[in-house]
């Protein structure tokens, strides 16, 4: 008899305009910009329900509509996907997740992933240490010491010590890690912490509980791709041509 998986949901955060890929992203979102002969979205929805994702909510805002006629409902992937739709004003990476608490469509605690990130790690074990953390959120780090992005991250043991999205140089010696794309959070930290209107950025209110000590980490050590560059779309061409050539 098949193990059932259990109910695991992820929030994709793809309502940006995506303004460093013009012009290819003048008549198309981000996320389906085509990566390898696919839009990069399929990429993404086939890795999440490779490790056990089963319902997905598509925060869209700038062409949201091809996105919503290019994923239907999920089941080409095995997944259950929802939507919520931002509209023409932005409410940030914050405010996209409040609006998705005020559509009641959240749940318990879930996570959240960047529109145009592609990741290597194992979401079963990120799950199970989020629960065995008890902390309202959790972020995946990576040891980067600036190599393909900025490091913004004192890690030490298990926890974020201090996240600080826009820190200033000279930074902390020991800020060596970056985020690497995904976290998982309760749904009562979004709740109560930002407000229902206005664009609000998840860094901050992230910055804030990693200074009361309440933010969880999960360190990673295979490097994440992301599209949000022409040089990361290349760059994760290239991943995707060799993984291909290895099979």
């Amino acid at each position: 008899m098949t193990e059932v998986e259990p109910r695991r949901q992820c929030v994709i955060l793809m309502g940006g305009k995506g303004t460093r890929m013009l012009p290819m992203t003048e008549s198309l979102p981000k996320s389906l910009l085509p990566v390898a002969g696919r839009p990069f979205i399929d990429h993404q929805l086939t890795w999440l329900a490779s490790e056990g994702i089963t319902d997905v909510v598509l925060s869209i805002g700038y062409l949201g509509q091809l996105i919503r006629e290019h994923v239907g409902d999920g089941c080409r992937w095995g997944l259950r996907v929802e939507y919520v739709d931002e509209g023409e004003q932005l409410r940030g990476t914050g405010g996209a997740l409040r609006l998705a608490c005020s559509r009641q469509i959240l749940d318990p605690f879930f996570a959240v992933l960047y529109g145009d990130s592609f990741l290597r790690l194992s979401i079963r074990s990120l799950w199970d240490r989020f629960v065995q953390s008890g902390m309202p959120a959790l972020m995946t780090v990576l040891r980067n010491r600036d190599q393909w992005d900025r490091s913004n991250i004192i890690y030490d043991n298990g926890r974020v010590v201090l996240y600080d999205k826009n820190a200033r140089n000279p930074k902390p010696a020991s800020m060596l890690y970056v985020d690497y794309g995904i976290s998982l959070v309760t749904r009562n930290l979004i709740e109560q912490n930002i407000p229902e209107n206005g664009p609000t950025d998840l860094g901050q209110l992230f910055n804030q509980i990693s200074l009361q000590g309440l933010l969880a980490g999960f360190e990673v050590f295979e490097r994440f791709y992301e599209i949000g560059s022409p040089e990361g779309l290349r760059d994760f061409e290239v991943y995707l041509r060799t993984k291909e050539h290895a099979q």
